[in-house]
């Protein structure tokens, strides 16, 4: 290539130097022609031959640039310069990918190393909550400072009007798009602080008109279009749910094993879905219309997986008022089915009319009819309901109607629903104890609660860490001392390989009779299941019961096979009055179901 000087002077430049040229010297005097003012070097003589040779001061040659090469001819350079060269359309290609993923899946650690390469700092497989664990981690940091500058760079390029086809605008506006959630972030984590879980309205939000200005400036380019442009009021609402969505889902579902995160990672989708891309072009307006339905054990969660979900849905900004439409702290209702006579459910649920029944005094809205548009209803226990309530239930799912007993008034229902059960559905739809076309009307989006035993499976270590989280919680400074007083009890009375059948309540518990009264007294039937003969194999495999208590089970377990003391007796070689004195007759009903 030769360039031609101002002064008719001619320089050959080589391909590889103009790729130097591309990346380094126009940027840097693009930025000098912005404040010549500032620039003291007075006009140099012509280019000297030595400009090929690459050990040249950057500086210099920008300099010159700047002084001798006509601004038509210097605009030309620039124009036929692409944005990006192909090592930063790979980077935001990997920040992109990163941006969109699930944070709580490998893959983010993935993408971080993508990122930074040799400046990955190796960390845990899983992004979780520990006692030692930054929020702020130093991969996170280090990519920070890699994207800011790049930010500024490039948005340098476009005003001076580098080329770029659509694929490379996308990836700058995610890069501007992250560079963005990067900054305020921890603006919206005070915004949601503030909140502290109580219904106090929508505060104005101080930083929305900052955060205007930034994005017009960074994302509003004079005679250029972006593509897949979005309202600014809509991705500041967007990040607010970001942040809301990562802290509740962060702080409620903690350990660092597979099914931990596997589960942290269910209720991000269940918000965001797979695609967030899509979610933020339109199926953040629609996904109030979908049910969650959590199933798991007892004592796994439930509901603090349906208040992550139901705490991190979308709310719009009024950039009129400068807050928030609705205000999310208040937005979340239990009701648990199974604590509750049926008309007290359906008074709850639907409300009633003066009348209605014995002790309806005055009306009163049900959470149906209270539930604001963004809210969720939360339904625990929706295996115990009632089969005349169940009908009703599946025509506010239907129809999104409902009428308070007593009247024939319908009324709307415009809040999200979501339902918990720790019964096996697909056994009690079999059993007819549970209707099929409630279930599926549920069914549209399934989060399923790992038990503690499958989390210890998969990480032991995991029991030391839960017990410390609890201690902290329950303990305060003298955590230290009792986590160690509980992990030394357990390893000597349990053993690490116990089951615990009540899951993390269970352990919860387990520490405060240890911290009380220095000891745990394990139930005996330690798995919660419709099953007996799994019970029975589940206690035998931890070692829970005594000689006597193993005896009379095993004895009515063979029992209930023969059909008679003799044969029983014959197939366990001992006296027929043995096995009908060990009889467990309790045992025995639940074993042949009568």
């Amino acid at each position: 290539m030769v360039v031609e000087l101002s002064n008719n002077a001619s320089v050959a430049v080589s391909a590889s130097d103009r790729v130097g040229w591309d990346a380094k010297l126009v940027p840097i005097a693009a930025q000098l022609r912005k404040v010549p003012h500032q620039w003291p070097l007075a006009r140099p003589e012509p280019l000297p031959t030595q400009l090929a040779d690459r050990r040249m001061d950057i500086l210099c040659v920008a300099a010159y640039i700047w002084c001798a090469i006509p601004p038509a001819t210097f605009r030309s350079w620039v124009r036929a310069m692409q944005l990006l060269n192909s090592s930063e359309r790979q980077f935001l290609a990997a920040v992109s990918d990163l941006g969109h993923c699930n944070p709580f899946l490998p893959e983010r650690i993935e993408f971080e190393r993508q990122t930074l390469g040799e400046d990955y700092e190796p960390t845990e497989r899983v992004w979780s909550l520990r006692g030692d664990f930054d929020i702020d981690r130093e991969n996170v940091r280090r990519l920070a400072s890699r994207v800011e500058p790049l930010v500024g760079e490039l948005h340098g390029r476009l005003l001076e009007g580098a080329t770029a086809d659509e694929p490379d605008l996308v990836l700058y506006k995610d890069l501007v798009l992250y560079s963005l959630y990067e900054r305020y972030r921890g603006l919206f984590h005070e915004t949601i602080q503030a909140a502290g879980g109580t219904k106090q309205g929508s505060p104005r939000v101080p930083y929305w008109k900052e955060f205007l200005a930034e994005y017009n400036r960074l994302l509003v380019i004079p005679g250029r279009s972006l593509p897949t442009s979005y309202d600014p009021a809509h991705i500041f609402a967007c990040f607010f749910q970001l942040r809301r969505a990562f802290g509740h889902i962060f702080q409620y579902i903690v350990g660092g094993s597979m099914p931990a995160a596997r589960l942290r990672a269910a209720i991000w989708q269940s918000v965001f879905t797979h695609d967030m891309r899509r979610y933020r072009r339109s199926l953040y307006k629609r996904m109030g219309d979908v049910t969650t339905l959590v199933t798991g054990p007892s004592g796994t969660g439930k509901e603090l997986v349906a208040r992550a979900v139901a705490l991190s849905r979308y709310i719009p900004f009024d950039p009129q008022t400068e807050k928030f439409t609705a205000d999310f702290a208040g937005s979340f209702h239990p009701l648990n089915l199974s604590a509750l006579s049926p008309t007290l459910i359906e008074s709850e649920l639907f409300g009633h009319c003066r009348g209605a029944f014995t002790g309806a005094v005055s009306d009163r809205a049900g959470w149906l009819e209270v539930c604001e548009p963004l809210g969720t209803v939360f339904l625990d226990e929706i295996g115990e309901l009632d089969a005349g309530i169940a009908v009703k239930l599946l025509r506010v799912l239907q129809t999104r109607t409902f009428q308070r007993l007593g009247e024939t008034e319908d009324r709307q229902f415009a809040g999200k629903i979501i339902a918990a059960t720790n019964r096996d559905l697909a056994e009690e739809m079999r059993a007819g104890r549970f209707r099929r076309d409630l279930y599926y009307r549920l069914c549209s989006d399934i989060i399923t609660t790992p038990s503690l035993r499958e989390q210890l499976a998969d990480s032991p270590e995991e029991l030391k860490y839960l017990i410390h989280f609890v201690c902290e919680r329950i303990a305060g400074e003298e955590a230290e001392s009792l986590a160690s007083e509980v992990e030394g009890w357990i390893e000597e009375h349990l053993g690490l390989d116990y089951d615990w059948p009540g899951n993390f309540r269970e352990l919860e518990q387990c520490i405060r009779n240890v911290m009380i009264r220095g000891r745990y007294d394990a139930p005996q039937m330690i798995v919660e299941t419709d099953d007996p003969r799994a019970a029975i194999v589940s206690a035998v495999q931890t070692g829970r019961f005594t000689v006597d208590e193993l005896l009379a089970r095993y004895c009515t377990l063979v029992y209930a096979q023969t059909g008679s003391y003799e044969q029983a007796a014959q197939r366990l070689k001992i006296d027929r009055r043995t096995v009908k004195a060990r009889l467990d007759r309790e045992l025995l009903a639940r074993l042949t179901g009568e």
